[in-house]
């Protein structure tokens, strides 16, 4: 879709379903790749700290864990805007009109240090500013089925996105890279083979679900800081999923209002491991895993899809 043609539709959002375009091979939205070059020649500063994940892979969730932390477990503060607002969303671009229109990079330039920036990009497409100035990433993964599913339902209440199609439609383009930010399995191994090589802390959905006590705790570790086991218990109690999904600042229900259609399918669905089973078909899992296995062959990277 023409950007210009957007700007006219920005008046009837239901309307809004925005195009892929290309960055050297990753499907990207028409939007980000009209700008680029400017998220490309992005400045980082040295103090910045980003968040990377695979869309729908626990991004929201680890930004406010962070957030708290950064606060010291004040929540009044950690409400002081929503999410899209406190962590700008690099990559995001919504040319229309206000309220939905959105540059995460004019965002992220404007803010003060030290910021934390939230990215979907896989690692080969980070500013290399981020590199050069040897910036602490916090990046992390989501089983590929659970996230395929969550992404799936994020897509059909996202105007803003790609129409899904059919959930077996979506597992096809899923499995063969054609969604937006691309290819989940190479998205995870390059950012697991980054992490040897910079100051990156990979994660594991599946921990934070299990024990996000100690794995809080790692967070808190990575960005040297050290709290009390009082804040460490608050941190917990409100970055937990019952507590976000009621959080206004967190749930995405005051951002881009007529876009995202929380009736079709809340932003924060259900937040759980192992839902896939309840989406996935007998011969849809077996075609799924044998494509899985020949993908995930070069790598040591495990994933555990039940708890």
């Amino acid at each position: 879709m023409a950007l210009d043609k957007m700007k006219d539709l920005s008046l009837t959002p239901a309307m809004i379903r925005i195009d892929l375009g290309e960055v050297e091979g990753v499907p990207m939205l028409t939007p980000t790749c009209s700008i680029w070059d400017k998220i490309w020649k992005f400045k980082a500063r040295p103090d910045d700290l980003l968040i990377a994940t695979y869309s729908k892979a626990g991004t929201t969730w680890t930004q406010e864990i962070v957030d708290m932390i950064q606060q010291n477990g004040d929540v009044e503060k950690c409400r002081r805007d929503t999410t899209y607002k406190r962590h700008p969303f690099l990559e995001w671009f919504l040319p229309a009109s206000p309220p939905l229109s959105y540059s995460g990079l004019e965002l992220a330039e404007a803010m003060p240090s030290p910021r934390t920036i939230k990215t979907h990009l896989p690692v080969q497409l980070v500013p290399p500013s981020f590199w050069e100035q040897n910036c602490k990433i916090i990046y992390v993964a989501r089983n590929a089925k659970d996230n395929l599913v969550s992404y799936y339902h994020f897509h059909r209440m996202n105007k803003g996105l790609p129409d899904p199609g059919t959930l077996e439609e979506f597992i096809e383009k899923f499995m063969t890279g054609k969604v937006l930010w691309g290819s989940w399995y190479d998205h995870v191994k390059g950012w697991w083979k980054a992490k040897d090589k910079h100051r990156i802390l990979y994660l594991f959905y599946e921990d934070m679900k299990e024990n996000p006590k100690r794995e809080i705790q790692k967070i808190l570790k990575f960005l040297e800081k050290d709290l009390s086991q009082e804040v460490l218990n608050r941190i917990i109690y409100n970055t937990s999923f019952e507590i976000m999904k009621e959080n206004p600042m967190a749930n995405y229900t005051k951002d881009f209002p007529g876009l995202m259609d929380h009736s079709i399918s809340p932003f924060m669905r259900k937040g759980l491991v192992g839902d896939w089973k309840n989406y996935f078909t007998v011969a849809q899992n077996k075609k799924f895993d044998e494509d899985y296995k020949k993908k995930m062959a070069d790598t040591s990277l495990v994933f555990r899809t039940e708890l």
